[in-house]
């Protein structure tokens, strides 16, 4: 068997090169005393449904902003500042909104007054607002109101068996991130009003726990007791799909108690199945193809393969002003490198309890002193877990720095070393003691000193003409192609709902509209 140099070498310089990646960030619109915003989305922003750039995920407060794929991870974050600050001198424009920087929330008003995104009057712009009730419904508001980093990832040459064997590795792996890169470990009190929990006052209007790394991958984060029934897995293409199309197709009884409208003709969700589309699927990373007009992400991955996988289990970074750091994106390169080229048995259904056991340990105590992990049925120490992988991440950085030149490579896996000897630096611990120490206790003072922060950063970078005009531009084309999209409208909605989720476009060949996606 090759050792993992061995792989590292025969992987060719242009191969390394051709690596690509984007990511799609997602920031809640916060009033400048850390309540969300209640505004619509603002108008010189463009259209959410159709803009490349600049949309809304859950909640009308909740933009999400997206880079195209990239060569660099210069060329990425570059792209990603210039939106942040298009975005903020819209929104300084308008009045005094922020991004807030945290993944958990600001303050929240009650559950039913947080706004559902809007996206016109067409079929598909009506699909993705009734696809948000119905996760109002199954999940509540609170938790959809949480944001994240979403990092895309491909690697040319690979293929189908070749990405599940990352993915599945990445599961593995997974708890890494989360100790590395984890940076939610308090809430606003405001976030688990009602609900049953096990965290600690930190303040008088903050909750957390003491060796939290991730509240927001953990069990009060996106977690559904439905989408626990699920035991997908990541074998193959088809038995993945097979998977999915189940849960896609299967009637369940909680949500068929809600109906698919009330009584007065409004809809409640697209659907009465365990998933209303593909994206309802919760997990740290996906297998991701780009779909046509119209078409089901599960088709379109059946039909043409796995393109390239999506990284959801990144937490925003609140010490940097786009969220991640270039050494932070230059490590996610290096370990999903990782994850292709090493071994990857099949998973097993005792392996996959024992990885979502790992995850929710790893978010809820992972800094905890002498915390062991389940691997392959025996315990070990996290840390002497991480340990090990970092250090097989040398070569690969190595190679990757003689592709790309310097040494930013091997310096990003320097720093995950350096903060596995020293879990003080972790943004995790960090944003605890920053917490305790200079917010009172307080995790809406602690975000909001940083978001206003962040702004007046992004507000004072330089600012050329070129990209107001060029962000102008793109959302007055988005607002047309909305249009565009609404006048081409045929059928009503109910017959357009019920084409979409028809199952046999989960299989065969042909879209189902001349829309945009409906998630």
């Amino acid at each position: 068997m090759d050792s993992l140099s061995d792989r590292v070498a025969a992987l060719s310089p242009d191969r390394l090169r051709g690596i690509r990646r984007g990511i799609e960030k997602e920031s809640l619109r916060a009033q400048p005393d850390g309540q969300l915003a209640l505004t619509p989305h603002p108008t010189a922003l463009g259209s959410p449904l159709t803009h490349p750039h600049i949309t809304t995920d859950f909640s009308e407060s909740q933009l999400e902003l997206v880079t195209g794929a990239h060569a660099s991870v210069e060329a990425m974050l570059a792209e990603l500042t210039e939106i942040h600050q298009f975005v903020h001198h819209e929104l300084a424009a308008l009045g005094d909104e922020m991004l807030w920087v945290s993944s958990m929330p600001c303050g929240l008003p009650t559950d039913e007054t947080i706004p559902l995104g809007r996206y016109g009057t067409s079929n598909v712009g009506r699909a993705k607002s009734v696809y948000r009730m119905g996760l109002s419904h199954r999940y509540g508001r609170r938790m959809q109101t949480i944001s994240g980093i979403h990092y895309n990832w491909s690697l040319p040459g690979v293929d189908n068996d070749g990405y599940f064997a990352l993915i599945r590795n990445f599961r593995r792996h997974a708890f890494l991130l989360l100790y590395l890169f984890g940076a939610s470990p308090a809430v606003c009190s405001s976030f688990v009003a009602g609900r049953q929990h096990e965290l600690q006052a930190l303040g008088e209007h903050a909750m957390h726990l003491p060796w939290a790394t991730s509240l927001r991958m953990g069990r009060l984060g996106y977690q559904s007791d439905a989408q626990a029934t699920l035991a997908v897995s990541y074998n193959g293409l088809e038995s993945y799909a097979a998977s999915l199309e189940e849960a896609l197709t299967r009637p369940y009884p909680a949500y068929e108690a809600v109906g698919i409208q009330n009584p007065g003709g409004d809809y409640n969700q697209l659907g009465t199945t365990l998933l209303q589309i593909e994206n309802e699927f919760y997990g740290t990373i996906r297998p991701k193809r780009v779909i046509g007009s119209g078409e089901r992400p599960l088709h379109a991955l059946r039909e043409r393969g796995v393109e390239y996988v999506e990284v959801r289990l990144m937490d925003l970074n609140p010490f940097e002003p786009v969220g991640i750091d270039a050494p932070t994106a230059r490590f996610l390169d290096v370990f999903l490198l990782h994850c292709l080229l090493t071994d990857s048995p099949p998973d097993t259904p005792r392996e996959i309890a024992a990885l979502k056991a790992n995850q929710h340990l790893t978010a809820a105590r992972g800094r905890e002193p002498g915390l062991c992990l389940d691997r392959g049925g025996e315990a070990v120490r996290l840390v002497d877990w991480a340990a090990r992988i970092v250090a097989e991440l040398g070569p690969i950085a190595e190679a990757m720095d003689a592709v790309h030149g310097g040494s930013a490579y091997v310096d990003a896996v320097a720093r995950a070393r350096q903060r596995l000897a020293a879990p003080g630096e972790l943004p995790s611990a960090r944003v605890l003691q920053a917490v305790r120490d200079e917010h009172g206790g307080s995790f809406v003072a602690f975000t909001r000193a940083h978001s206003l922060d962040t702004r007046a950063r992004l507000l004072a970078l330089d600012y050329p003409a070129a990209i107001k005009s060029r962000f102008d531009a793109l959302a007055a084309e988005s607002v047309q192609a909305q249009l565009d999209i609404e006048a081409a409208d045929r059928v009503p909605f109910e017959t357009f709902r019920r084409e979409y989720l028809s199952s046999r476009h989960l299989r065969l060949s042909g879209a189902v509209g001349s829309d945009a996606a409906a998630a």
